[in-house]
């Protein structure tokens, strides 16, 4: 173990510790090699580092907190992988943050395994133990994970059939937005779109991708609406989508600002509630609860966080497994097509 050591560079900061393993080997502690080799500043997190435009003061508040719990969890995760240590150390966190946190840990932990293919179980356990309330984000930072290893990122929908076979679909929301959020120029203003995937698979790239937008947009109405309007009828919906979902989760706008996004979302509004009542459903499954979510499930779905999350559950009912379409397709279809029912219905009832 000595000689180990001695080949190790010393600028790591490596250190023995003093605890023995199973065979009384004395253990490294490899922390420091982690936040070296794949670490991320919490400066990546602001609006000058991204260099997206800055917007108001609140906003800009509320989505770089948001940017830094993600940076935090995910960087904590590097630290100490171990399951239980790493929630309870998540958890301290707020409310409205903690999510963040959490799916940063699952982008942590998804990459790990992908870089150690002699422990590739960090993530499910994470995801079946302590943090398993917190699922629909922990299968978006897996595909963070993903998105970071470029031989896995190249074979996305192969490394992707590893996960359960509904949620393992969210994977790609993660991609979307790490590609969006990180190069912003090519994938927003150039409107790349990855050659590897399948049809089905971009069109769930794509909303991340407008989740994305949410930030990298900071909230502003007639930006989201211009970037996105530039993109092809085929790509809006799903992009819209990403806007109802991070605008829904992560907030930092008022109910004028929500209306105005209702409005320029013209044509797309039941793909934005859908995006704003998979926000609610990873809420309530959390117990993590936030006004702005409640608030957007008002402007967008006509109908308060819980039903909206209830719709999704509702919708789950009798799910297809993967087809012509996907099961997790049919899923969204079906929670546009339920809560623009409820909206039209309710629309009639204000009339009479």
């Amino acid at each position: 173990m000595g000689g180990l050591v001695r080949f190790v560079p010393s600028h790591l900061g490596l250190h023995v510790q003093g605890r023995r393993g199973d065979r009384g080997h004395t253990m490294i502690d490899f922390a420091p090699v982690r936040r070296l080799a794949f670490g991320i500043s919490p400066d990546e997190a602001t609006f000058a580092g991204r260099g997206f435009p800055s917007p108001a003061a609140d906003a800009r508040q509320r989505l770089e907190t948001a940017g830094r719990s993600f940076i935090e969890g995910y960087n904590t995760a590097l630290a100490d992988p171990r399951p239980e240590r790493l929630a309870d150390r998540l958890n301290e966190l707020s409310d409205t943050y903690r999510g963040f946190a959490f799916e940063g840990a699952a982008m942590a932990l998804a990459l790990l395994d992908l870089v150690t293919p002699w422990k590739r179980d960090r993530f499910q356990a994470f995801c079946d133990g302590p943090a398993n309330e917190h699922m629909y984000l922990l299968y978006v930072g897996a595909g963070w994970g993903i998105a970071r290893i470029p031989w896995a990122r190249r074979r996305f929908e192969r490394v992707m059939r590893r996960f359960d076979p509904l949620y393992g679909w969210l994977t790609l929301d993660g991609y979307g937005f790490h590609q969006g959020y990180f190069y912003t120029p090519k994938f927003v203003h150039d409107q790349i779109e990855p050659t590897d995937l399948s049809p089905a698979a971009c069109r769930v790239f794509d909303q991340g991708l407008g989740r994305s937008m949410w930030f990298s947009q900071g909230g502003d109405p007639e930006r989201l609406a211009a970037v996105i309007g530039r993109f092809s009828a085929r790509r809006q919906e799903d992009l819209w989508s990403g806007v109802g979902l991070g605008s829904a989760y992560a907030g930092g706008v008022d109910r004028a600002t929500l209306e105005a996004i209702r409005s320029r979302a013209d044509g797309f509004a039941a793909h934005l509630a859908q995006g704003a009542a998979f926000a609610a459903k990873a809420r309530e499954r959390a117990a993590n609860p936030a006004p702005h979510t409640a608030l957007a499930c008002e402007v967008y779905c006509r109908m308060t966080a819980d039903q909206a999350a209830a719709v999704t559950d509702e919708c789950l009912v009798e799910l297809p497994a993967d087809g012509a379409e996907p099961g997790y397709e049919v899923w969204r279809s079906r929670i546009r097509d339920r809560i623009a029912s409820h909206v039209r219905h309710d629309a009639c009832s204000m009339q009479t």
